[in-house]
């Protein structure tokens, strides 16, 4: 016993790894994990291992115990509750690229830190070689990711799926590499033998790659998790699929999140989201996928867009919107309105008139999407500078200018009102004629 614990304590407690049916006999047992010295260990390692000598007592409770301590800590270094969470802007993010490929192949449980350059994994790393070699002749630029695949299933080994093509080609092989990439990628053709499949709805992938991250290998597996109970509890595994991913860049914003979804012109379009936590998924559900509006807290990027114009987006939707920086929306009392200066629906005054007409307009013209939300709202203060000079302040208050009498008039009721006044005109006049004349 001393040749294998030569500095074990003397009064290590060896009562606390026997079975209650043991103690009374006090026979030595070997024990069931190997001792560590706690000067070398992490202090995961540490916590995790007081918490197997306060559970000994209880056997049955070891397991249970040990995995709560191990996944509290993970989840205060590396996953939700981690300091770094949520400190950075995260639109602007997501770098610039026209078309994403995702390679169905194994599962991040056994994905190498670069899986698209490991040895071993040969269609990964000749896939990605091939897009490196053509880079230059690729009419778009593309984005090549892993997403966990297992044959027999829907997503195989070797299935390719494209975004914003919304296709899917099976069984994909490293003979077929270089003939896939030339055919598909570079002439925008098809690839024979292999077909293209049309694939709806809606697809999810999740950043899993817990060997090249640990934030994403914590936060991963929980998002998938949570992801599969909303789409099964909302019947909709019909309509959104769900899969993990490998590196997509921007670790330190896990759980990192890409949706491909339709929008509501039925224009599909990869959309990044970042800080994601369980709690934000049926968010993402709801708002994203069953509305097709984004949700700007959690917002990266998108897919199409320069890491600039991503920035520019988000700040001119808030601007238009009434939204903070910080994405809290603008109050009645910050904007130096009562709420119901522009709204119809609301109040009387100068923005109610014949037939739902408004002067009062909050939203950019359609027609002309050259002026920005700045341009416009410079724009509208100087409208209203000039027409309410009794004493508004400058760019505190938005005021409808009052119409005149005019408007106010139907056009028919105006054209009988000058009739009238003609014809007592010409009487008048007439009248004067008759007098001088006599």
């Amino acid at each position: 016993m001393l040749a294998i614990f030569p500095k074990l304590p003397k009064r290590f407690p060896f009562q606390l790894l026997l079975l209650p049916s043991q103690h009374a006999r006090r026979h030595r047992h070997r024990l069931p994990f190997p001792m560590a010295d706690p000067s070398r260990s992490s202090p995961t390692a540490a916590a995790a291992g007081d918490a197997l000598l306060a559970a000994a007592a209880a056997p049955g409770d070891v397991p249970d115990a040990a995995a709560r301590a191990v996944a509290a800590d993970a989840d205060a270094e590396f996953g939700f509750q981690r300091a770094e969470l949520g400190t950075e802007k995260l639109a602007g993010s997501v770098q610039f690229h026209e078309r994403h490929v995702f390679l169905c192949y194994k599962g991040p449980e056994v994905w190498p830190s670069h899986v698209e350059a490991a040895e071993s994994d040969r269609l990964p790393r000749l896939l990605a070689a091939a897009i490196k070699t053509h880079k230059s002749d690729l009419k778009k630029k593309t984005k090549l990711t892993i997403c966990e695949g297992e044959d027999g299933t829907e997503s195989s080994n070797g299935d390719v799926l494209i975004f914003p093509d919304m296709i899917r080609y099976r069984g994909l092989t490293h003979f077929d590499v270089d003939n896939f990439v030339q055919e598909v990628l570079v002439k925008d053709t098809e690839w024979l033998p292999g077909s293209p499949e049309v694939i709806k709805g809606s697809y999810v992938f999740v950043c899993c790659h817990g060997s090249r991250d640990k934030r994403c290998g914590v936060c991963g597996p929980a998002l998938i998790k949570r992801f599969k109970e909303e789409i099964g509890g909302q019947g909709l595994a019909d309509q959104v699929s769900v899969s993990a991913c490998s590196h997509v860049g921007g670790h330190k914003y896990a759980g990192n999140v890409i949706v491909f979804s339709a929008d509501a012109k039925g224009e599909v379009t990869g959309h990044w989201y970042g800080y994601v936590s369980p709690d934000d998924v049926p968010v993402l559900l709801h708002k994203h996928i069953g509305q097709g509006e984004i949700v700007d807290h959690l917002w990266r990027g998108q897919m199409g867009l320069s890491e600039e114009e991503q920035r520019k987006a988000l700040e001119s939707k808030h601007m238009t919107n009434g939204v903070t920086e910080d994405g809290a929306r603008e109050s009645p009392e910050e904007t130096g309105t009562d709420g119901s200066a522009c709204n119809p629906a609301a109040a009387g005054g100068c923005c109610q008139g014949n037939g739902g007409f408004t002067c009062c307009q909050s939203d950019l013209p359609k027609e002309d999407k050259s002026i920005t939300a700045e341009q416009s709202q410079k724009s509208s203060e100087k409208g209203a500078e000039k027409e309410n000079a009794a004493g508004s302040k400058k760019g505190h208050m938005k005021m409808c200018s009052m119409p005149t009498w005019f408007e106010t008039w139907e056009r028919a009721d105006t054209f009988a009102a000058l009739g009238i006044v003609a014809a007592a005109a010409s009487v008048f006049v007439a009248f004067r004629i008759y007098k001088n004349l006599n």
